[in-house]
């Protein structure tokens, strides 16, 4: 039982830091297509700047999960997918370092060398996860022993990439909206171009996905054994719908809420088909690591859902107050007044 709650826990929280850290990612890739000045990079800069090193929180409280609760799936993981983890954490790096480095001097060669540090520690991080994530689901190439039968390139496959496109381009919506929220003016309606035009995209990448997924991967397998739970991707579904809708009509933290719900919902749609697989083996189904035979202790996660039950609550409490500090629009005025601003 206790194996089961943190398995969806785990499912769950890697589902909240793409909802949270996805449109910083998305944002940010986006920038040199919406940005044109320097006041307009300072402002999608801001849009990002007080949340993004919170919203990554998730991501170490999702990692450390792993670690935590299911050792032997968070070694072998992190052998076998060791390069592209790698270039992930990287991507990270930079992506933090570009943030603090790219207002320290006024050259314009030196912020636009932080710009594309910016672009780059975005777009990678957002690819990767997409490739790492679809490349789980269709099984990793690992014996009996952990050790991993191929290369980063062989991670590269059709369906790793079109699971990488999927992420890019549902980040870069949510970032859009978000961008949405926190502008006026020509921002605002590049943002609004952006999030409507590229919606399209989602919705064609999606459905590739979704019927790729029934070829490539047994993720389906759960569904149609409990068809009640069909529930999940329809829910995704009428989400994905929703975000179109309310992006026609320009109500921005209603479509920001709706791609929201489509990120988690689309994330749990994959969560609960892998179940109760967390690291399956393309080799051999007998190789696969799951939530029973690569878990701690029970005693380890009660103390684990004890410790969450009391401090998840207190950094959500905390995030929403900061969001709720930083909750006004940003403008040329506001950017140029604040001497703290990006």
């Amino acid at each position: 039982m206790l194996e089961t709650i943190w398995f969806f826990l785990w499912g769950l929280l890697w589902a909240i830091y793409f909802m949270t850290d996805g449109y910083d990612l998305g944002l940010a890739t986006l920038r040199p297509f919406i940005a044109r000045t320097d006041i307009e990079n300072r402002i999608v800069y801001n849009a990002m700047g007080p949340f993004w090193d919170g919203n990554e929180v998730w991501l170490i409280t999702a990692g450390g999960v792993t670690f935590a609760a299911f050792p032997t799936t968070y070694a072998v993981m992190f052998s076998t997918l060791y390069s592209p983890l790698l270039l992930l954490l990287f991507g990270l790096i930079i992506r933090a370092v570009s943030f603090e480095f790219r207002g320290k001097f006024e050259g314009n060669s030196w912020r636009k060398l932080w710009d594309t540090c910016q672009f780059i520690g975005s777009f990678v991080p957002a690819l990767l996860l997409g490739v790492a994530f679809a490349n789980i689901f269709q099984g990793i190439p690992f014996d009996q022993d952990g050790v991993y039968h191929g290369n980063l390139l062989m991670l590269l496959n059709p369906y790793g990439l079109v699971g990488g496109a999927l992420f890019v381009i549902m980040f870069c919506v949510h970032g859009a909206i978000w961008l949405a929220i926190k502008s006026e003016g020509v921002m605002l309606e590049r943002a609004a171009s952006s999030a409507a035009k590229l919606w399209v995209a989602w919705l064609v990448v999606a459905v590739i996905f979704l019927v790729y997924t029934w070829f490539a991967t047994p993720l389906y397998n759960n569904y149609l054994a409990n068809p009640v739970l069909f529930v999940i991707p329809l829910g995704a579904v009428v989400a994905l719908l929703a975000t179109r809708l309310y992006i026609a009509h320009a109500t921005w933290w209603t479509a920001w809420a709706a791609s929201a719900a489509t990120i988690v919902l689309s994330t749990l749609f994959c969560i609960v088909g892998l179940y109760p697989n967390l690291y399956p083996s393309s080799m051999n189904p007998e190789y696969s690591l799951n939530a029973f035979n690569s878990s701690s202790s029970p005693l380890t996660l009660k103390i684990m859902l004890v410790v969450a039950l009391i401090f998840v609550p207190i950094v959500i409490a905390y995030q929403a107050w900061g969001y709720y500090i930083f909750k006004d629009k940003l403008t040329e005025a506001s950017i140029l007044e604040d001497e703290d601003a990006y």
